[in-house]
């Protein structure tokens, strides 16, 4: 074990008390793109996927990049000078009728049955990054 690192059972914080604070939602998550593609990413992310685009502000927006919505659901896409996507680390989207986005929306889904009862599979964004789509919910 590394000087830094603990075992679990070395941690003597007390895991029963009410803390005086907590974490309620994830609020966003933000992805990377390369810079001028803001197009391909409102064709993707609103035109197949159905987000609908949030005004960022200006601020923000001189920088590039989009930000999307649907629901409670926020996908932020923000400029990488140096862009990689990422094809490990991604969100995944829980999806109210699965099958009919992916048919509807053109996508070329790489299934997964490695979670047993969990119905999934991964796209790519127009830039590269990987999304888990998962069923879940009622239309």
């Amino acid at each position: 074990m590394s000087d830094g690192a603990r075992r679990r059972d070395d941690d003597h914080t007390d895991h029963t008390a009410t803390p005086a604070w907590s974490v309620v939602a994830i609020d966003h998550v933000q992805l990377a793109m390369p810079a001028g593609r803001e197009d391909e990413a409102r064709a993707f992310y609103s035109g197949r996927l159905g987000f609908a685009e949030l005004p960022k502000p200006p601020v923000l927006a001189a920088r590039g990049g989009c930000w999307f919505q649907f629901g409670a659901v926020q996908v932020h896409l923000g400029v990488e000078a140096d862009f990689r996507p990422a094809q490990k680390a991604h969100p995944a989207l829980v999806i109210a009728g699965l099958d009919a986005l992916v048919a509807g929306a053109g996508l070329q889904p790489r299934w997964s049955d490695e979670i047993p009862g969990t119905r999934r599979c991964y796209v790519d964004d127009p830039f590269g990054n990987r999304l888990e789509l998962i069923e879940g919910g009622a239309a």
